[in-house]
């Protein structure tokens, strides 16, 4: 998966978010008549094309052939590299989520334990097709606010989305309730107990994340209240 060629390669988490942005926009032109046996060279090559945006030193078109255990050669890649830039226009550029998080951290003078769980948030979101229209500032403002209402249980929504918040992400409490709700069926769905997809919640799990996605609010009661629309004392 994407998600397992990271640690592989060393990339950044930009890199992450910018081949599933890729991904997303060429299925948005291409998908209704791309096969399935397609996809992971799509998916390959968007993180091929990511690579050279977002990191200094960028693995080699033969590191990628070696990631798909040689399914697809260097030539093809190639071939499918030129498809893919021409259905996003060759726009490489994008504001990320993280891009947003940071600076919402920053202002809101949060931990890190807060922003690490933010960063699962908005990283656990990126598997779910419904949430690929969402604006990055978007999704960066509502995991940050739920990061913040999980980790401080003595506090509401509306004092701990602080006036400095909604001035600096640009977005009031009202705005960010829909996506909350979207977010924490999200959140059960990850971790359920036959949960399909795992690779987010591993690897966040992990001492560099502060094992933010072992934290036990996250399949508390806030979430389930969130899930079901349910903002009584919240």
């Amino acid at each position: 998966s994407l998600h397992d060629a990271l640690p592989i390669f060393e990339l950044l988490q930009e890199t992450l978010y910018m081949t599933v942005y890729f991904l997303d926009r060429y299925l948005q032109s291409e998908g209704l008549t791309l096969k399935r046996n397609q996809l992971q060279l799509i998916g390959v090559t968007a993180m091929f094309v990511a690579s050279k945006v977002e990191e200094w030193y960028a693995p080699e078109i033969n590191d990628f052939v070696y990631i798909t255990d040689s399914a697809y050669t260097a030539e093809e890649i190639k071939n499918c590299e030129l498809k893919l830039l021409r259905s996003i226009n060759f726009n490489v550029s994008r504001p990320l989520p993280l891009h947003f998080l940071r600076r919402n951290s920053k202002a809101g003078n949060v931990d890190m334990q807060q922003h690490s769980l933010a960063k699962y948030l908005m990283e656990v979101c990126l598997q779910e097709y419904s949430l690929a229209h969402c604006p990055p500032s978007l999704l960066a403002a509502t995991a940050l606010l739920l990061a913040l209402r999980l980790l401080q249980p003595q506090a509401r929504l509306s004092s701990a989305w602080t006036s400095t918040l909604a001035y600096y992400s640009t977005y009031g409490l009202r705005q960010l309730l829909p996506l909350l709700h979207k977010m924490a069926l999200v959140v059960q769905k990850a971790h359920a107990p036959k949960a399909a997809l795992k690779a987010v919640t591993t690897k966040y799990k992990s001492k560099k994340f502060l094992q933010v996605s072992d934290m036990a609010q996250l399949q508390g009661e806030v979430i389930s209240k969130l899930a079901n629309k349910d903002f009584t004392d919240l």
